[in-house]
C-alpha cells in the first residue's frame, strides 16, 4: 500500500490523503484556506485523476475536510463517499453555502473590479456542491463497512463536532488509523474521542499540537467579555464556525443568561448555515452530551437571521448586542460585512472562539493587526479582539497524548499531519520521548509505502 499526502502537510487546511491499496481511496477532502500560497493549490489540478478514485471516506463536515468534494465530483468523480448520518446532513448546508459564496465573491470582485482576473470565476458553484451530495453514502458508527476492493471501514466518535468520526481502514492484516479532528476530553456538549488501541499505521492530527488550551473557565471569561462591552455600549461580535462552535457559543450564552450573569441585550445567529446545524444539532441527540431540554435552551437563545435584510438592519442597529455569525477565521461570508461596521469603533469586541490559520483575517487580527483588507479596502481595526481559544473543539496537545497513550502498542510508524510546522513537530518530540514510537511529520505530496 501507499499513502499519499496531498493536503494537511504543513498546514492545517486542505486534508486529503490518497490510500493505495487493491484500489485508491481519497480519505478527507478539503479545501486550502488561509495563506494565498495555500488558497492556489485548490485551483490546481488535483495531481491523481478523479476518475481513478473508488471512493472517498470522510471524516466530518467542515470545509478544510469536505469542501473540495465538489470540485473533486466536477472533474470526474462518480465512487460513494463514505461518512456518518450527520456529516451528510451537515455537508448539504455546508456545501452547497460554499458554492453559493464562492459566485458571490466571483461576482462582487467583477462589480467592485478588485481581482486580478477578468472576469473572476468562482472556484465551484452551488450546482456543482449539490450534484455531489448525489455521491454520499451515509454509513453508522461502530460497525464495519465493506469497500470497493475488498477494504473495510470503520467509523468511530472523534467528539470535534457533530458526526465527525476516527476512521480505521483495513486491507488484509493492515490497519490504517486515521484521526480526523480529534474533539476535547470532558467537552461540555460534545462526547469524548473513542480510545483506538491498535494501529499498523497512525496518521494523527496536531493542530494544538505545541499548546495547552487555557484552563479558565469559558463561561465566566465570555461573561466578563459581553459584561465590559455592554457597559461601553458597544456590540460583542464573534466570528464562529457554523458547525460545532456556534452551538456551542449559544450554549455557554444560555447558561449565562438563564443565571442572569450577562445582561439581558439581544443575541442574534446571523448565519443561515449556524441555523440549519443548530437544527441538525438537536436532531442527533445521540452524537453529543446534551439532552432534549438543554438542546430547545440552546436553541432558543438566539434570534436567527436567515435574510440579507435582516443581516444588513444588525449593522444599522447602534444598541448593545451579541452578534454571532460565520466564518470562524473571518475568511469570507457574513461576518466580513459585520466586521467593516464594528471594526473601527472602540467600543466594540471582536471575539474568536478558537483556532486561526495563517493567512486569515482571523489570525492577523487576534496578532494585533491595525487593519484588516476586505473586498478591496482596508478596515480598520480599533475594537478590542479576543480569542477564546478554550473553546476550541480541537483536543490540546496534552489530550491528544491522552488519547495516543489508549493504545496498547506502538503503531509502525505514526504520521503526525493537519497542523503548522511548529506545532507538528512539537507533537512529533513529544510522541518519540514520551511514547518512543517511529514518527514523521511528512511533506505535501510526500508519498509513504506501507508494507
Amino acid at each position: 500500500m501507499r499513502l499519499t499526502f496531498l493536503g494537511g502537510a504543513g498546514t492545517v487546511t486542505g486534508s486529503k490523503y490518497l490510500l493505495e491499496a487493491d484500489a485508491r481511496f481519497l480519505v478527507d477532502c478539503g479545501l486550502f484556506q488561509g495563506f494565498k500560497e495555500l488558497r492556489l493549490r485548490n485551483w490546481a489540478p488535483l495531481p491523481v485523476n478523479p476518475n481513478g478514485i473508488r471512493a472517498v471516506i470522510l471524516t466530518h463536515a467542515h470545509l478544510d475536510h469536505s469542501g473540495y468534494l465538489p470540485l473533486l465530483v466536477k472533474n470526474g468523480f462518480t465512487g460513494p463517499i463514505y461518512c456518518t448520518e450527520a456529516t451528510r446532513e451537515l455537508c448539504a448546508i455546508l456545501l452547497p453555502d460554499s458554492g453559493y459564496l464562492n459566485e458571490r465573491d466571483a461576482e462582487f470582485a467583477n462589480r467592485h473590479g478588485f481581482s486580478k482576473h477578468r472576469p473572476a470565476l468562482p472556484l465551484y458553484t452551488q450546482k456543482d456542491a449539490e450534484a455531489s451530495l448525489e455521491r454520499f453514502t451515509p454509513v453508522g458508527f461502530d460497525a464495519q463497512h465493506s469497500l470497493p476492493g475488498g477494504c473495510q471501514v470503520r467509523f468511530l466518535r472523534a467528539g470535534h463536532i457533530l458526526g465527525a468520526a476516527i476512521v480505521e481502514f483495513v486491507q488484509g492484516k493492515t490497519k490504517i488509523v486515521f484521526s480526523g479532528d480529534l474533539g476535547r476530553f470532558n467537552d461540555a456538549t460534545m462526547v469524548d474521542p473513542t480510545p483506538v488501541d491498535q494501529a499498523d499505521y497512525l496518521v494523527v492530527e496536531s493542530t494544538y499540537g505545541d499548546r495547552r488550551h487555557d484552563p479558565r473557565d469559558p463561561e465566566q471569561l465570555l461573561a466578563e467579555i459581553v459584561d465590559e462591552t455592554v457597559a461601553r455600549g458597544g456590540t460583542v461580535l464573534i466570528p464562529s464556525f457554523a458547525v460545532g462552535r456556534a452551538q456551542s457559543l449559544l450554549f455557554h450564552l444560555s447558561r449565562l443568561k438563564a443565571a442572569g450573569r450577562i445582561p439581558q441585550v439581544p443575541v442574534f445567529l446571523d448565519s443561515p448555515m449556524a441555523v440549519d446545524a443548530s437544527e441538525i444539532f438537536c436532531k442527533h441527540l445521540g452524537d453529543h452530551k446534551l439532552t432534549a431540554q438543554q438542546c430547545r435552551a440552546t436553541c432558543g437563545v438566539a434570534r436567527y437571521i436567515r435574510s440579507v435584510e435582516e443581516s444588513k438592519a444588525l449593522n444599522a442597529d447602534p444598541m448593545p448586542k451579541i452578534i454571532i455569525s460565520a466564518s470562524g477565521m473571518a475568511t469570507g461570508g457574513r461576518v466580513l460585512h459585520h466586521i467593516r461596521n464594528y471594526a473601527p469603533d472602540r467600543k466594540n469586541t471582536i471575539l474568536f472562539a478558537g483556532f486561526q490559520a495563517g493567512g486569515t483575517r482571523g489570525a492577523a487580527m487576534t496578532a494585533g493587526a491595525e487593519s484588516v483588507k476586505i473586498h478591496g479596502q482596508y478596515v480598520p481595526v480599533r475594537a478590542t479582539v479576543r480569542n477564546l481559544h478554550m473553546l476550541s473543539a480541537h483536543a490540546d496537545a496534552d489530550e491528544i497524548m491522552t488519547w495516543l497513550r489508549k493504545f496498547k502498542a506502538s503503531p509502525r510508524r505514526t504520521f503526525i499531519t493537519h497542523g503548522e510546522p511548529a506545532a507538528a513537530d512539537a507533537l512529533r518530540r513529544r510522541i518519540e520521548e514520551e511514547l518512543h514510537w517511529p514518527c514523521s511529520v511528512p511533506e505535501y505530496r510526500e508519498e509513504a509505502e506501507l508494507s
